[in-house]
């Protein structure tokens, strides 16, 4: 991939009620799934995932975290990938029975994708749509246009062999009362960005995919923003959890095995907490 990988673009056009954006994930996502040995197709859900959930964060207009989750009775009971407004993200999938299929329904069954909306001020959200489209970028613009009401095009993107993923947006920007107008900009600009083939989203850098898309329009980029893995667990909050147990249910656990072991489900850390570890909270005075 190119040397802009791991990056997040949003772009407005001078000229069209319509905004974008545009994410390449490398790294980032590798960093995802390093230490999981997910099938080929959840690999590429992940990655999938991953893009959507850069390009539905970059549309935050607070600080906070976001969540995208999809839960269904198919052989991954869920994936999830949490970020926040920095595009700092992490993700897992659960697996509870044989892969044998690579479409969604493959994968989730019947199954609901559901956007939890965390801002540092202000009041939790959360939307929850059936995933009722053949593919997540569908799914995802069908709850656009059940929840925002606001015409929305995605493309996602993502290889299980080269670990790359990326993903494209398209927005109306309802800044007109000539709805006609706005409509008939934003299928012009939809067409000219559905010709986005998965090699140029994975080897050209932002500027060079935005003119190839757009050259004959007027494009305004703004600031890109990088997007990295940071899973955010720790020993201390692994601690944290312990505590609650409160200090018999933390006796009663070592008596019987020892230590406590705490393995992350992001990024497959180990944490163990032996009877010294825990002085401090058998003995909080």
């Amino acid at each position: 991939m190119s040397a802009t990988s791991d990056v997040l673009n949003r772009y407005l056009f001078d000229n069209y009620h319509a905004r974008g954006e545009l994410v390449q994930l490398d790294s980032s996502f590798k960093e995802i799934i390093k230490n999981h040995d997910y099938p080929q197709a959840v690999t590429e859900l992940l990655g999938e995932l991953m893009a959507a959930t850069c390009l539905l964060t970059a549309m935050l207009k607070f600080e906070g975290e976001i969540s995208v989750q999809i839960q269904g009775n198919g052989p991954v009971k869920y994936a999830v990938i949490n970020g926040n407004h920095l595009q700092q993200m992490r993700g897992v999938a659960s697996i509870v029975d044989e892969i044998t299929g690579s479409s969604l329904v493959d994968l989730m069954g019947k199954a609901n994708m559901v956007i939890t909306i965390i801002p540092e001020k202000g009041e939790r959200y959360q939307g929850v749509v059936a995933l009722e489209g053949n593919t997540l970028a569908e799914c995802l613009e069908h709850y656009f246009a059940t929840s925002e009401q606001l015409a929305t095009k995605i493309w996602l993107f993502a290889d299980s062999k080269n670990i790359q993923a990326g993903g494209c947006l398209l927005q109306v920007v309802p800044d007109s009362e000539d709805k006609q107008q706005q409509l008939a900009d934003f299928d012009h600009i939809s067409q000219l960005t559905a010709t986005i083939k998965a090699e140029e989203i994975y080897q050209l850098s932002a500027n060079e995919l935005l003119y190839r898309l757009y050259h004959q329009e007027q494009v305004r980029m703004f600031e890109p923003q990088t997007v990295s893995f940071v899973c955010g667990c720790s020993e201390d909050k692994c601690l944290a959890a312990i505590a609650n147990l409160g200090k018999d249910g933390i006796e009663s656990h070592l008596a019987e095995h020892l230590q406590f072991t705490i393995t992350c489900d992001f990024c497959k850390t180990t944490y163990q907490f032996d009877h010294d570890k825990l002085h401090p909270l058998l003995n909080p005075n």
